[in-house]
């Protein structure tokens, strides 16, 4: 049996792009023979690795995890709804945040790094992404992730697997798992009024004072629509002064004062948030793979 080297499984896996140990397996049963091993990986995965790799991915899922009083929230993007539902794509996203919830990786690349095997593909959690790409055809990828620690107690919501928010509490945990809910469902952008970003106030009083010039109104009645205007917005956006979506008789502070209950932080990831999807022309790309059909033939 010919000898495999770390050095042979290296240069397979530049050329193909392939998984580590699906390298090494190639390597084994080519007995050595590096053409004859990619050959093999060819028919196996075909370039699909490769080859998604360009590809938008603004699919996907949020996964949550907690260890030992710390916890993880994962998004893990692919390029279609329907990879989404892949009970291969979604074990991987959920082993991937139970592992920044018990090692805490300092980022995407160390998180790649750390020790999984799925679906025969391993040893790392880079190697399984990989392996996966090849078999399911699409594109994959880690996008971001928060590690939270001990410091406060945890809990979460998921609605669906596209919503995911932490809410770092002490106090009653039903109160702050309701919170968790409120802020899948109303979306604020701080806790407090006063944490509201500088750029999303200017935002509002810009459109503010569009809409107070073209009212025609004295410069001073203009000047308190404006800042009526800024107040407004400040107890819509922030979520102590939001009305609590399970009674809309108090707002969230009042119901979690009520509770006994101190949310200090919370966070919500919504997949593809931010990305740009591409919009493609369906009949344009089915002409055209006719087209290449075609010419093939």
């Amino acid at each position: 049996m010919a000898t495999i080297t770390a050095g042979m499984v290296a240069e397979l896996r530049a050329k193909t792009d392939a998984p580590m140990m699906e390298c090494k397996k190639a390597l084994t049963e080519a007995e050595g023979d590096m053409v004859k091993a990619e050959e093999l990986l060819r028919v196996k995965l075909g370039s699909k690795a490769s080859k998604a790799a360009a590809r938008v991915t603004a699919e996907g899922v949020v996964a949550i995890a907690m260890h030992g009083g710390a916890g993880a929230m994962l998004e893990v993007n692919c390029e279609t709804d329907f990879v989404t539902k892949n009970d291969s794509f979604l074990a991987l996203a959920n082993a991937a945040a139970a592992l920044i919830a018990a090692h805490h990786p300092a980022d995407v690349t160390a998180l790649s790094a750390l020790t999984y095997a799925q679906d025969g593909f391993g040893p790392t959690v880079e190697d399984v992404r990989k392996g996966l790409v090849g078999k399911i055809g699409e594109n994959m990828s880690f996008r971001r992730f928060k590690y939270f620690d001990q410091s406060n107690h945890l809990t979460s919501y998921l609605h669906g697997t596209r919503i995911g928010v932490v809410v770092e509490y002490n106090g009653d945990e039903a109160a702050a798992r309701d919170v968790a809910m409120h802020v899948a469902a109303m979306k604020p952008v701080s806790l407090t009024s006063a944490d509201v970003p500088t750029e999303l106030i200017e935002r509002e009083r810009s459109v503010a004072t569009a809409k107070a010039a073209e009212s025609g109104k004295p410069a001073d009645i203009a000047a308190k629509m404006i800042e009526g205007s800024v107040q407004k917005y400040l107890k819509e956006v922030s979520l102590f002064n939001q009305p609590f979506v399970k009674n809309d008789k108090q707002t969230v502070e009042q119901m979690l004062q009520s509770a006994k209950t101190t949310v200090k932080a919370f966070t919500m990831y919504v997949v593809g948030e931010g990305i740009e999807r591409r919009v493609d022309d369906f009949a344009a790309e089915v002409a055209a793979q006719v087209a290449a059909a075609k010419q093939s033939a």
